[in-house]
Protein backbone atom coordinates (compact mmCIF):
# COMPACT_ATOMS: atom_id res chain seq x y z
CA UNK A 1 0.00 0.00 0.00
CA UNK A 2 1.21 3.30 -0.69
CA UNK A 3 2.38 5.51 1.64
CA UNK A 4 0.91 9.17 1.30
CA UNK A 5 3.65 12.16 0.91
CA UNK A 6 4.29 14.19 3.83
CA UNK A 7 3.03 17.94 3.09
CA UNK A 8 5.47 20.56 3.28
CA UNK A 9 2.50 23.63 3.26
CA UNK A 10 3.18 25.02 6.25
CA UNK A 11 1.56 25.29 9.46
CA UNK A 12 1.61 26.45 13.13
CA UNK A 13 4.97 24.52 13.72
CA UNK A 14 6.66 25.61 10.61
CA UNK A 15 8.16 28.90 10.05
CA UNK A 16 8.55 31.61 7.11
CA UNK A 17 11.56 33.15 5.92
CA UNK A 18 10.41 36.04 3.91
CA UNK A 19 13.31 36.19 1.17
CA UNK A 20 13.86 39.85 1.87
CA UNK A 21 15.28 38.78 4.49
CA UNK A 22 17.04 36.13 3.63
CA UNK A 23 18.74 38.27 1.04
CA UNK A 24 19.97 40.78 3.70
CA UNK A 25 21.31 38.50 5.59
CA UNK A 26 23.55 37.24 2.91
CA UNK A 27 24.32 40.94 2.24
CA UNK A 28 25.11 40.96 5.96
CA UNK A 29 26.94 38.17 5.73
CA UNK A 30 29.17 38.50 2.52
CA UNK A 31 29.39 42.34 1.70
CA UNK A 32 28.55 44.49 4.71
CA UNK A 33 31.74 46.29 5.83
CA UNK A 34 31.32 45.86 9.33
CA UNK A 35 28.53 42.38 9.70
CA UNK A 36 30.77 40.23 7.09
CA UNK A 37 33.70 40.24 8.88
CA UNK A 38 32.42 39.36 12.20
CA UNK A 39 29.96 36.84 10.67
CA UNK A 40 32.17 35.14 8.37
CA UNK A 41 34.31 34.63 11.23
CA UNK A 42 31.87 33.20 13.44
CA UNK A 43 30.33 31.12 10.45
CA UNK A 44 34.01 29.55 9.43
CA UNK A 45 34.49 28.19 13.63
CA UNK A 46 31.20 27.11 13.68
CA UNK A 47 31.46 25.08 10.75
CA UNK A 48 34.89 23.74 11.64
CA UNK A 49 33.77 22.53 15.17
CA UNK A 50 30.10 21.40 14.88
CA UNK A 51 28.24 18.66 12.73
CA UNK A 52 25.53 19.21 10.37
CA UNK A 53 23.19 18.64 12.81
CA UNK A 54 24.38 20.53 15.63
CA UNK A 55 24.55 23.90 13.26
CA UNK A 56 20.83 23.18 12.37
CA UNK A 57 20.35 23.02 15.75
CA UNK A 58 21.69 26.29 16.49
CA UNK A 59 20.09 27.52 13.37
CA UNK A 60 16.55 27.19 14.62
CA UNK A 61 17.56 27.70 18.18
CA UNK A 62 18.93 31.72 16.86
CA UNK A 63 15.64 31.21 15.03
CA UNK A 64 13.62 30.49 18.33
CA UNK A 65 15.14 32.94 20.83
CA UNK A 66 14.91 36.13 17.92
CA UNK A 67 10.88 35.33 17.65
CA UNK A 68 10.52 35.51 21.14
CA UNK A 69 13.11 38.00 22.08
CA UNK A 70 11.35 41.03 23.66
CA UNK A 71 14.72 43.91 23.28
Amino acid sequence: MPVPPTSILGGESVYCINQAQLDEAVRLTETDPDSAPILQELIQQIEQECTRNERAALAFTLIQRLRTATD
